[in-house]
């Protein structure tokens, strides 16, 4: 299990999970500290990403400074022994699994597990989620979010699945706790040029946008 635990006062400076699915081991030893530099503090890489656990060892190792580092797509017990023994600080699935979710309580990992009806999300709220993954957010946009909230405003809502640099405001405006955003934050056409500097900028632009939604 990683060392450093999970730092809540880094996510609430910038409540963005970035979602890494698919990169190659290089590319993303390129991409950790520029996303730090842009001003972005929680970052997952998904277990269905090839060499999974040696980009989590590595990420952990040289880049855990100013950085929450997590892991997604945890479905099962033995994703999440795996996950928990490469230093993941936090763990994130796309479905509710009641057995990861007690186990990461009794660990004290903080856990975000996925669900999407009112009963999955307050039964995965019940079974002691930090925040409940709300996915695929894209069917009911962020009125979904702000229907959610009025009669449980007490729970911590993510939002993932289609987030944008067009969306991301309404959502947060709608009560979303954090956001979960994948392919929109890692624009697929810098990272193949290894165009890092405009991959800078462009997660700039979502930190300016996330702190003007949230004034």
């Amino acid at each position: 299990m990683s060392q450093q635990p999970f730092s809540w006062e880094l996510f609430s400076k910038a409540p963005v999970v970035g979602i890494i699915r698919g990169l190659k081991p290089d590319d993303i030893h390129h991409i950790m500290p520029i996303y730090r530099e842009a001003g972005l503090t929680t970052i997952e890489i998904t277990m269905n990403t090839d060499y999974a656990e040696a980009i989590i060892q590595n990420a952990v190792k040289y880049h855990s400074e100013g950085l929450n580092i997590g892991a997604g797509t945890v479905c099962t017990l033995k994703d999440l022994e795996k996950a928990l023994a490469a230093g993941a600080q936090f763990i994130v699935t796309p479905v509710l699994e009641k057995k990861v979710i007690k186990a990461c309580v009794k660990h004290g990992v903080p856990i975000f597990p996925g669900a999407f009806t009112p009963s999955e999300i307050y039964k995965a709220w019940s079974l002691g989620a930090s925040m409940v993954k709300i996915y695929p957010a894209t069917s009911l946009g962020p009125d979904y979010i702000k229907d959610l909230k009025a009669p449980l405003n007490q729970l911590k809502l993510m939002p993932t699945g289609g987030i944008s640099l067009d969306n991301m405001a309404a959502y947060f405006k709608a009560g979303a706790d954090g956001l979960g955003i994948g392919s929109h934050l890692f624009d697929k056409n810098l990272v193949q040029q290894k165009n890092w500097e405009g991959l800078k900028s462009h997660l700039q632009d979502f930190v300016q946008r996330m702190e003007k939604a949230r004034v």
